[in-house]
């Protein structure tokens, strides 16, 4: 199926005049990688619960020779587990009478007639908008793009980079990601990048700012030859952090937010993190990093689009039932009845049958989606958020915020994405950041909560001491975001075991989504296996663009076009 790893492949050998052939069962691109609206994720999710089976070619079939072994596809919704869907609100929303009475009974004296000027049922009427049920949703499921492996993407990173330099950039759209988060002393903070954002934050000491740019610069400028590690090579890069004094709270913003790490991250893993993190400020904005718009499932029909014009022939909703294999090479594929010969075969993991796999685990990634009614850090204006939840021990728990510009969900709502490391389930696993963050109460639909326009409204003044902590900790309750809709599932994460030990030597594992939040691992994979298939060939060669392609002609063609018709004279 054409996921990530899959369609850089195809869209590289079809750039150089291979023949390319993509089957996929399903009838999307994408793979664990895609998209969904609303209605095609509750369609994806019964599938997944059902185990959804094709009808395999026997291992006798005629087609298959005598000398021949037919091995049958692994089956890629078995590979989804633990999945829980969940609502917070009611299907629908109660009548205006019923809202009226509700509203009464919640405050003695109700006015007649708003500040506003409207009358009361007016008012609530007006109110009610802003009320959701899973009805509204529902109606609006078109709107959403709901990604199964959300992912940024380095502004100097090798996707961009690919991006560019093949011209598929073309095909897509990127907005920045505007605000980078850290979760300290019980609130949100946020993550000075540039060099302005660093002496004009309040949340790092004069001092503090000067060691900071200090360490940064190191990371920056550093090279092996300097010595400035020696010794550290065998040690994590909090022991570093340690070794250069800096207080908890810089450690913490160094450790978490800029080399995005954790408490065991080997020390040079954490440089070269960090060192990534800073070569992409300032490209296209103040961070980092860049978000596909319409969602992480844009890019790998990015890459298919590509492999089509250049002759790749793509048949979605026809799966691949067996793989055919002679003398440890794979010579065909069985599907719908048919053999059709290969020279290479790529598949991704989800599809490889058990005995390629060996003793690869099932478990990897939990993942949660979340629609919420607001922002998890509110401001003037809509911000897409990245937030690295720290764990003390763990991986910290990657959490993704999108709005409506980014065309991903509906004009009201927010999309928050979180992943990590599966420890024991999804919803265990998360629960630190969801508690945390989000207000998990079931709403019924008659209470307005708080409503936050501004970050003012949100954070508590130094030195207000005017209410208590019990009211602190209500109001601070209250002006968390409402789950609206949550679902949690696990999958496999393979990106560090080897896939290529138990296949026939010209068939290719692709590793599904990682734990990483960008698209590194990705393309390091489909250069490694472009560069096996292919070894003397290009990498991806830029495309030309369609102004650039001169159309021949052809010499040989008949006489000019004539009127049937002699020219009358004058």
């Amino acid at each position: 199926m054409p996921s990530m790893t899959e369609s850089i492949v195809a869209a590289a050998a079809s750039r150089i005049g291979k023949r390319v052939l993509h089957l996929d069962r399903n009838d999307y691109y994408g793979g664990m990688w895609a998209s969904f609206t609303f209605e095609a994720l509750q369609k994806w999710l019964d599938e997944c619960r059902n185990g959804k089976t094709n009808d395999f070619v026997k291992t006798s079939s005629p087609l298959v020779q005598d000398t021949e072994k037919s091995i049958t596809i692994g089956n890629q919704f078995s590979t989804v587990f633990n999945i829980e869907e969940k609502w917070f609100i009611p299907e629908k929303l109660p009548s205006v009478g019923n809202l009226l009475s509700a509203k009464n009974t919640q405050t003695e004296d109700s006015p007649k007639e708003s500040k506003d000027g409207l009358t009361e049922t007016e008012a609530t009427l007006k109110q009610n908008d802003k009320l959701w049920c899973q009805a509204k949703i529902k109606t609006m499921g078109r709107k959403f793009n709901l990604d199964l492996a959300p992912k940024l993407l380095f502004s100097r990173g090798t996707l961009v980079e690919l991006l560019i330099s093949s011209n598929i950039s073309r095909y897509a759209e990127f907005r920045c990601v505007n605000r980078i988060l850290t979760w300290q002393s019980n609130k949100l903070e946020t993550v000075p990048c540039s060099r302005a954002d660093v002496f004009a934050t309040k949340n790092v000491g004069l001092i503090e700012k000067r060691q900071l740019m200090q360490l940064l610069t190191l990371c920056v400028e550093y090279k092996p030859e300097s010595g400035e590690f020696k010794g550290f090579e065998d040690k994590t890069l909090k022991q570093y952090l340690e070794s250069k004094s800096l207080t908890e709270n810089l450690m913490h913003y160094v450790l978490y937010a800029i080399a995005m790490s954790n408490d065991t991250t080997p020390c040079m893993v954490g440089v070269e993190r960090t060192q990534r993190f800073l070569s992409s400020l300032g490209r296209y904005g103040n961070t980092p990093f860049l978000w596909p718009m319409y969602g992480t499932g844009e890019l790998p029909q990015c890459f298919c689009r590509l492999c089509a014009v250049f002759g790749g022939v793509y048949h979605l909703k026809r799966a691949a039932d067996s793989v055919i294999v002679a003398n440890n090479e794979c010579k065909a594929i069985l599907s719908d009845g048919s053999r059709l010969d290969c020279d290479h075969l790529v598949m991704g993991v989800a599809d490889a049958p058990p005995e390629f796999l060996g003793s690869v685990p099932k478990a990897g990634l939990s993942r949660g989606i979340f629609i919420i009614d607001r922002s998890i850090s509110t401001t003037d204006k809509e911000s897409l958020t990245l937030l690295q939840f720290p764990i003390k021990g763990k991986e910290p728990i990657t959490v993704i915020e999108a709005g409506p510009s980014t065309h991903v969900c509906p004009p009201g709502l927010y999309l928050l994405h979180m992943t990590t490391k599966q420890i024991d389930n999804a919803v265990n696993d998360l629960k630190p950041a969801v508690d945390a963050l989000l207000h998990s109460e079931y709403a019924d639909g008659t209470t307005i909560r708080i409503n936050t326009d501004t970050q003012s409204t949100q954070t508590s003044k130094e030195g207000d001491s005017s209410a208590s902590s019990g009211e602190s900790n209500i109001l601070n309750e209250s002006l968390k975001p409402q789950i609206l809709y949550a679902l949690y599932f696990n999958c496999p994460e393979t990106s560090e075991y080897d896939l290529s030990q138990n296949v026939p030597s010209n068939v290719y594992l692709c590793s599904g989504p990682d734990l990483a939040v960008d698209y590194e691992f990705a393309v390091k994979q489909a250069k490694s296996i472009f560069s096996k298939m292919y070894p003397d060939s290009e990498f991806l060669p830029r495309a030309p663009d369609p102004e650039e392609l001169s159309l021949e002609v052809d010499e040989a063609a008949g006489p000019p076009f004539q009127s049937s018709e002699e020219p009358k004279e004058e």
